[in-house]
């Protein structure tokens, strides 16, 4: 049944290529990139928030009623929060707090570009010495923060601008549908820069898109589950397993939304390198037959690992990475011919010889004994 099925997946694209992607994400360790992003982006919410409404209500401080709509929309990107902190007078601190939060958001922040910066390498298969340096890496991550602010910047205009014209109302009729667009749209295009500058090799347009595209289908699908999650689990727990529903919810909602990040990552590197199709059964055993990609795709794993240019590094499989057909020739060959005969064994009645010649030579011993008394 496996290798019917293994044939019918290499034969046929549509399948072979959600496999390769799914391999290469676990290949990659996937979720663990993901659960990194995940840790320093829960570290750095709350604080980003808090520095946010606090530069809002100084620079808004005369027209209350904008800086509302304004910090609505911004929380409308962050479901599971978003009605928790809706009040702009609950997100503003002491000056002390101010400068702690600025600090913890600029380590989470840059935490969660260094991380992702991370997990574009070692999808992409980037050698270690290509990588950038401790400070460069830093000074792209600001870059990364920067394109990510601006995104952020860009979708709550245009949800205050769509409100604006539906007598207060977001997203009402028809602009609801171009809001949502233009949503996606900004958010795929925000991900194409993001997938370029945090790999440490140049990649065309064309080659960040598809998983863009998807990495930011996905950000809309997750924005759907937080706002229920926050409206059926949060909003009905009591006031103790509120806040366990409200931290833990968005730890998920964060591992989600990076999870699928990491796979649209996935899904350029398996197009861009034709990492498919793959051994149905490579991730689980050493008794298979690779596929050139399979090949490709542990070659580029362990030229990963150089950290050095002047390092040397050669891979090389066994019987060409055909292990399964190499293990099935070598147990016929050592398999018994037809008829139940060994391989070196006497022939049918040489035992009975053997025996003949052993009395014969007890005989003749016999008769030389007494002989020579």
């Amino acid at each position: 049944m496996t290798e019917w099925l293994d044939g019918f997946q290499r034969r046929h694209r549509w399948a072979s290529f959600p496999l390769g992607v799914v391999y290469k994400f676990f290949e990659d360790q996937g979720p663990y990139l993901a659960a990194l992003i995940t840790y320093y982006g829960f570290l750095s919410m709350f604080p980003l928030l808090l520095l946010s409404s606090s530069v809002l209500g100084f620079v808004l401080q005369d027209n209350p009623d904008l800086q509302q709509r304004i910090l609505d929309s911004a929380l409308s990107q962050f479901p599971i929060i978003g009605e928790e902190l809706s009040d702009p007078e609950a997100l503003r601190g002491s000056v002390a707090a101010v400068l702690v939060g600025a600090v913890v958001a600029i380590y989470g922040t840059l935490g969660v570009a260094q991380a992702l910066q991370h997990a574009m390498n070692v999808a992409w298969s980037i050698p270690r010495h290509h990588r950038p340096n401790p400070f460069r890496a830093r000074l792209r991550s600001l870059l990364l923060v920067a394109t990510a602010g601006v995104a952020v910047v860009t979708t709550t205009v245009l949800s205050v601008l769509a409100g604006s014209t539906e007598d207060g109302q977001m997203f009402a009729g028809p602009l609801a549908i171009l809001a949502v667009v233009a949503a996606f749209a900004i958010n795929a295009a925000v991900f194409v820069a993001v997938f370029r500058i945090s790999a440490a090799t140049t990649l065309s347009i064309r080659a960040v898109l598809p998983g863009a595209v998807i990495g930011a289908l996905i950000w809309q699908l997750v924005q759907i589950f937080g706002t229920v999650y926050a409206r059926t689990v949060v909003a009905n727990a009591s006031a103790t397993y509120g806040v366990f529903a409200l931290v833990l919810g968005l730890m998920a909602w964060i591992f989600l939304a990076t999870s699928g990040v990491v796979l649209g990552v996935e899904v350029n590197v398996v197009r861009a390198k034709h990492l498919y199709p793959r051994a149905l059964l490579t991730l689980f055993t050493d008794n298979v037959d690779l596929t050139g990609a399979d090949r490709r795709a542990y070659t580029d794993a362990v030229i990963a690992q150089r950290h050095k240019a002047f390092q040397s590094i050669e891979v090389d499989f066994e019987d060409e990475g055909q292990q399964a057909t190499a293990r099935k020739l070598a147990a016929q060959a050592h398999r018994p011919p037809a008829g139940g005969e060994q391989r070196g064994s006497a022939p049918p009645g040489s035992t009975t010889t053997s025996a003949s010649v052993a009395e014969c030579d007890d005989d003749t011993a016999t008769r030389n004994e007494d002989t020579t008394r």
